[in-house]
């Protein structure tokens, strides 16, 4: 269900003299008036919806005699453009400091349209505003009492009450009624009161509709942000889980790193008991292997290991050529390594070191102009 309050906000003569003012006010539930007064009884009106948890809203209504109205009419003009050079106009038009005004134009809903205009004061705005904040109410609009009030007939011109004021509507203005003003502003046209049922209606129809707002420009609310408890209690969870699955996915890698290395130490053990050896895990398993292969002549102190090493750091240096090669049964490679440069012999040094090769270098020069070192290669890392 939809609720509205609305309530008309005191004329600044009446917050001049008297800080008790019972304000007007009704409430409109789902397009259907079902309270009204003046006295005190908006209060109960107000907090009822809300704490129903209705979709509720509170709509301000500006006094005509401080918020009096205009229609412009530009034919040729798009709505942005016609409203715009309403308040441009409206404001060349006005009396008093620029800068104290508070000048708000509606925004026709199609070309060629009138568009309403209101002319008030910051001051005026400063005071309803207090007056609403002192009662801890916060409108989601505030609308001239006057722009409720509907057009007229041709040569005719319209008296209602809305809200304690007789508002005097034409063709193109609506004002605070004047006994005195009133036959000089309608000159020769008559002015016939609004039918009741009928100014209900189009009051009604404002509040779904709003045609002007007085809470623009600056004095439009700025946005706030609020904060759904459901919606934090579930960032909440989501971040307890994310950290969850954070702490167990490398928690779980562990566990499987852990399991497959226990697995490959069995796998190691059983395969060196098929050859004869006999040790209770894969490091000294391993370690009795390579005994076995270096007293064999084979194993990582064979040839081919630190040779094959050799070879391919070679590879990426394609101008180091070997000169020497001899084999030790400690494993140990020597070799004599030549190159048009001695940052080419260093690359494959280099590159042998990266292996986890101990290198020992001793550069000569040779005979053909190359740059020549004696190497040694330790086999075993």
């Amino acid at each position: 269900m939809s609720s509205t309050l609305v309530l008309w906000l005191p004329s600044l003569a009446a917050l001049g003299q008297d800080d008790a003012i019972q304000p007007a006010w009704l409430r409109v539930d789902d397009g259907v008036i079902v309270d009204s007064g003046q006295d005190d009884g908006w209060v109960g009106a107000w907090e009822g919806p809300r704490d129903d948890g209705a979709d509720d809203r509170l709509v301000a209504l500006a006094p005509a005699a401080d918020v009096p109205l205009r229609w412009l009419h530009y034919p040729d003009a798009a709505p942005a453009q016609a409203a715009a050079a309403a308040r441009i106009d409206a404001l060349r038009n006005s009396l008093g400091d620029a800068a104290a005004l508070h000048v708000v134009a509606g925004q026709p809903a199609g070309d060629g349209q009138a568009v309403v205009v209101a002319v008030t004061t910051h001051a005026a705005m400063t005071a309803w505003t207090g007056w609403l904040m002192a009662r801890g109410l916060s409108p989601a609009a505030i609308i001239p009492s006057a722009a409720a009030v509907p057009p007229p007939e041709p040569d005719t011109l319209w008296t209602a009450e809305v809200g304690g004021e007789r508002i005097v509507r034409s063709a193109d203005r609506a004002w605070v009624s004047d006994p005195e003003l009133d036959p000089l502003v309608a000159g020769g046209h008559a002015i016939a009161p609004l039918d009741t049922g009928r100014m209900r209606e189009a009051l009604l129809l404002t509040l779904s509709a709003p045609p002007i707002d007085l809470l623009s420009g600056g004095w439009k609310p700025k946005r706030s942000w609020s904060i759904d408890s459901a919606m934090l209690r579930l960032a909440k969870r989501l971040a307890i889980a994310l950290a969850v699955v954070s702490l167990l996915i490398p928690t779980i890698y562990a566990l499987r790193l852990s399991s497959d290395t226990g697995r490959a130490d069995d796998a190691v053990v059983a395969m060196a008991k098929k050859a004869g050896v006999t040790a209770p895990d894969a490091t000294a398993a391993e370690a009795e292997l390579d005994r076995r292969l270096a007293a064999a002549g084979g194993g990582p102190l064979a040839f081919s290991v630190p040779a094959s090493a050799l070879y391919d750091a070679m590879g990426d240096a394609p101008g180091v050529s070997l000169k020497t090669l001899s084999h030790r049964t400690d494993g140990t490679l020597t070799t004599t390594l030549a190159a048009p440069r001695v940052e080419d012999i260093n690359q494959v040094l280099l590159a042998l070191q990266a292996r986890g090769y101990r290198i020992t270098a001793q550069p000569m020069a040779g005979s053909d102009g190359q740059q020549m070192a004696n190497i040694t290669i330790r086999a075993v890392p």
